[in-house]
């Protein structure tokens, strides 16, 4: 029986102590009270200040908000799903570190724990977990905002060491860890990681077949298998409310299927869309030399640069150079445009190559086969043979976009393989002889690449590219020198690439030659990966990008147009603001309901309304959503606010049906009609509306109904109260009428209500609600009541609890089997 004692937890003790100082080292702002401005935690502060606010001021979660697309559900915004446990487990892993210092803290505890269950020593896993965590993406994510991303990418490691555990025989132990690594990575809310995680654990799952094929092993294979079913199923139902809330929603999103005729080919993204952000095939060298391509789309040069000074030379004011070299376009790459280049390390890409010829076993072909599907994925567009097959044939892969985001499972495995080469470098039967070969061939054969590209780099690279195309008037001699520029900055990586493998070389040498120990050794391989990472990740996210908190907690502040609205005393109407990207800035939204706002998961028929309608300038569109005010550009280009007397209201009366067959007439007959007078409806409500006789002299008035000076005999519809969850109208018609609702059609959770009792309703207008009103005087409710978030809920907080207990029992087995008695 092993013996448990806190002697052999004091390396590891010591590791979380640097791991816990390493994040807040570089996030010391942290320390001052600042908090990382973030552009995307900005545009989700917009987009959710509805939401915030209903939920302080009530404690209900509203599940749904007006304040973005003329309203959406709230599941891919800010939802709190209360009855899932597992978020007191995830506050305990991040030992309550303040973000995103907590997102670096997971990326290194779990690669450590991870490279640990793989059999590395302790000494080395610490510098595998600063390769891995320090790698540039998983920084630059963080800047940009992409918190979520972040957060799951921190839990991948863990569950591969759950998976590999359970593999290995240790059924309770590795099971509850996959499962709760799991559970914690889903809760983070980021399915395409997830996505991500699970190809690489299915390639694992078919090298793992192949070997207990080979070896004979299939009972053993067989039950791992049934051990991790049950851990999915675990993590999976902990999750459920929002992953079956993401499904439903799913189907009616950008990211379901369209009725549209043109449009019915996919039953995903749009390809152009998904393939928008697709790594270049020669870009993948900036793995090793993070400036091969230029860095990010807009860099600063500096007044050091030769490109400022030729500028100079040139006869250009000191002013004008200054601008120009700050914001440099010295990316010359495929994407639209980039914050920064994916970078793991040139150490990590000669030891992994090192790896293939030192690494024998299943495990080094997983990690192999992983690494190049997940890069040949990542180019996307520029490698359609392969992005195809998995577009049109791979479930789920043509849900989400940016496809140059597999880099970072490719980060994962690279780092993996590399590390296990170092575990093979210091194991005794390494001698200086057995590995020259190997280490010739690996790290020779990319020094020897790396010295051409530094003595003719013309040669392989033109070091121009499609933004080059932007770039206006510039004349040929400030052209060139931007190419000049942007082989300078590719020298000096490659220097320091050079560099980075003469001290390695070195200090493998003397580890061989018995000069120097291991534990000095793998100090200086954490200290060579953290300065490398460090100085690289310094350029993209540093102490500048910074604010006071008060600055990020509150990012937008009320222009004179916003102040103006304000001051409207019915707050109940949309606003468009056409000073700003109208669907792609949520900033409208923390201050009114919006027509615009900034998501990647729109509903599908309003992704349509914008394309073929609003976008074309269709008033009475604008009109039937209730846009009361416009924001434009005045003079001096400030926003102002104009009056839109046109709008509809919340709700009104219409004296003519105009039914079409399809959704294709549906949306084209928007092109002109009048949404006051007339509703257009698909042909498949027809017997909702069988029976319905409009009569078309009677006068119809709205918003009135607490105006005496209205005759008694006017058709009208208020609304009376309003939450982002529950609205209610009261009515009062001589005759039964049909009413529409400048709220959008979503039947998957809103119920409506005449006097209390539940009643149907359709939609009309591509996109509203309707209703049949009977005559008299009425209250009319709509609620938003998903059945999914119910349900789903207590299904969460049963398996959750569950999956917690089965941690803490498979923990005290643990201890219980490592302790001595007596």
């Amino acid at each position: 029986m092993r013996e448990f004692n806190l002697k052999s937890l004091l390396p590891h003790l010591l590791a979380i102590v640097i791991f816990v100082a390493l994040p807040l080292a570089y996030f010391s702002p942290l320390l001052e009270g600042k908090q990382l401005e973030q552009h995307d935690i900005a545009q989700w502060t917009g987009m959710s200040k509805e939401i915030a606010d209903y939920r302080e001021q009530t404690g209900i979660e509203p599940l749904w908000t007006n304040s973005m697309f003329g309203g959406m559900p709230a599941y891919q915004i800010s939802v709190v799903y209360a009855s899932n446990m597992l978020k007191y487990v995830d506050k305990i892993m991040t030992l309550g570190l303040p973000s995103p210092a907590s997102f670096i803290f997971l990326y290194l505890l779990g690669f450590y724990f991870l490279l640990i269950t793989m059999g590395v020593d302790h000494r080395l896993a610490i510098g595998g977990a600063i390769a891995f965590a320090f790698s540039s993406y998983l920084f630059i994510i963080i800047g940009a905002g992409h918190n979520s991303k972040a957060h799951a990418i921190g839990y991948m490691a863990p569950v591969i060491a759950g998976v590999i555990m359970t593999f290995r025989g240790r059924y309770l132990a590795g099971g509850a860890i996959a499962a709760l690594a799991l559970g914690l990575q889903i809760y983070a809310n980021h399915l395409q990681i997830t996505y991500y995680l699970m190809l690489i654990l299915i390639i694992y799952g078919v090298a793992k077949a192949v070997d207990a094929l080979r070896t004979k092993q299939l009972a053993g294979y067989t039950k791992a298998v049934a051990v991790l079913a049950v851990a999915v199923v675990l993590a999976v139902s902990s999750n459920i409310t929002s992953l079956w809330a993401t499904y439903e929603y799913g189907k009616d999103s950008t990211r379901g299927p369209s009725e549209l005729t043109e449009k019915k080919s996919s039953d995903g993204l749009d390809k152009d869309y998904a393939l928008g952000w697709s790594y270049g095939v020669l870009e993948s060298f900036t793995l090793m030399l993070p400036d091969f391509m230029g860095g990010a789309s807009q860099t600063d040069a500096g007044i050091k640069s030769d490109l400022y000074k030729t500028m100079i030379a040139n006869g250009a004011a000191q002013n004008q150079a200054r601008s120009i070299a700050q914001n440099a376009p010295l990316y010359w790459g495929e994407q639209p445009f980039t914050a920064g280049p994916t970078y793991f390390g040139i150490l990590v890409v000669c030891l992994f190559i090192l790896a293939l010829f030192i690494k024998k076993g299943y495990i080094k072909w997983w990690l192999l086969v992983s690494t190049l599907l997940t890069l040949m994925l990542s180019w996307g567009k520029n490698f359609l043979p392969l992005t195809d097959l998995f577009f049109d044939y791979f479930p789920g892969y043509n849900k989400f976009r940016a496809v140059s985001m597999i880099l970072t499972a490719t980060t994962l495995t690279s780092v993996m393989l590399a590390w296990l080469a170092v575990k093979q470098l210091v194991s005794e039967n390494i001698t200086l002889e057995s590995i020259r070969k190997p280490f010739y061939m690996a790290f020779g054969g990319i020094g020897a690449m790396l010295i051409l590209f530094l003595m003719v780099p013309t040669m392989f690279f033109s070091f121009t590219g499609t933004v080059d195309e932007q770039l206006g008037q510039w004349p040929d001699w400030l052209r060139q020198a931007l190419i000049d520029e942007r082989i300078a900055i590719l020298r000096f990586d490659i220097w320091r690439a050079l560099a980075i493998m003469a001290i390695f070389a070195g200090a493998l040498w003397m580890l061989l030659k018995k000069k120097i120990s291991v534990t000095l050794f793998a100090v200086v391989l954490a200290l060579l990966m953290l300065v490398d990472h460090w100085t690289i990740d310094k350029r993209y996210l540093n102490d500048s990008h910074f604010v006071a908190a008060r600055k990020a907690t509150a990012p937008f502040q009320p222009t004179q147009a916003d102040q103006a609205i304000l001051q409207d005393a019915d707050p109940n109407f949309r606003v468009m603001n056409v000073t700003v990207s109208t669907f792609n800035d949520a900033s409208t939204s923390y201050f009114h309901k919006s027509i615009g706002g900034y998501h990647g998961a729109k509903l599908k028929r309003y992704q349509e309304l914008i394309e073929y309608q609003i976008s074309q300038n269709n008033q009475q569109v604008l009109n039937m959503l209730n846009t009361k005010y416009f924001i434009v550009k005045g003079e001096n280009q400030a926003p102002v606010a104009q009056r839109n007397a046109g709008a509809l209201g919340n709700a009104w009366f219409v004296n003519k049906i105009d039914e079409v067959e399809n959704a294709d007439a549906e949306i084209a007959a928007l092109t002109e009609f009048d949404p006051a007078k007339s509703a257009i409806v698909d042909k498949r409500f027809a017997d909702y509306l069988a029976g319905l006789k409009l009569n078309t002299d009677t006068p119809l008035l709205q918003d009135t109904l607490d105006n005496p000076e209205v005759a008694d005999d006017v058709d009208r519809i208020i609304l009376k109260t309003y939450t982002p969850n529950h609205l209610t109208y009261e009515t009062n018609t001589t005759q039964e009428r049909l009413a529409v609702f400048s709220e959008i059609f979503y039947d998957k959770g809103w119920n409506a209500y005449i006097d209390g009792q539940q009643v149907p309703h359709i939609r009309v207008n591509y996109v509203l609600r309707a209703m049949r009103v009977p005559s008299g005087k009425h209250t009319l409710e709509y609620k938003f009541e998903p059945s999914v978030y119910m349900t789903g809920e207590r299904i969460s907080m049963a398996s959750s609890l569950l999956l917690i207990l089965i941690s803490l029992g498979a923990l005290g087995m643990q201890l219980r089997s490592t302790t001595p008695k007596g």
